[in-house]
């Protein structure tokens, strides 16, 4: 029963959740860091929900965070194993494989907005 359970995919749910904090709080950031305001106010006449977001950024990063850590205690819990068969323990190794780069990439991605919008404007300003 167990051998027919189809993989979890927990790398594009958290991929696709940090990459909602770079979207609202690092790009913007960045790109006026870089001179760019007129494209940042450009996009968030184009699209004002990055407005909301960005004014609910600590319950943005709060959330993902979250999903981070939980995601984190999915992916690398004790005793988490792949079944016995070879063919289903070889994709689920692979999933498994696919999964924790995307994580990694995630981390990374919520690490650098949280740079960019927590402590880099404690340090410049």
């Amino acid at each position: 029963m167990e051998q027919n359970k189809k993989p979890k995919k927990w790398g594009w749910l958290i991929l696709f959740t940090t990459s909602s904090t770079l979207i609202c709080c690092a790009l913007p950031i960045a790109l006026v860091s870089l001179g760019l305001g007129a494209v940042v106010a450009s996009v968030a006449s184009s699209a004002p929900w990055l407005i909301w977001l960005t004014q609910k950024k600590a319950w943005v990063f709060g959330i993902t965070g979250l999903i981070l850590l939980i995601t984190a205690w999915a992916l690398y819990r004790p005793n988490r194993s792949c079944p016995a068969d070879p063919k289903l323990g070889k994709y689920c190794t692979k999933a498994h494989k696919w999964n924790s780069i995307i994580y990694i990439i995630s981390v990374i991605l919520w690490g650098i907005s949280f740079l960019t919008s927590y402590i880099l404007p404690i340090i410049l300003y």
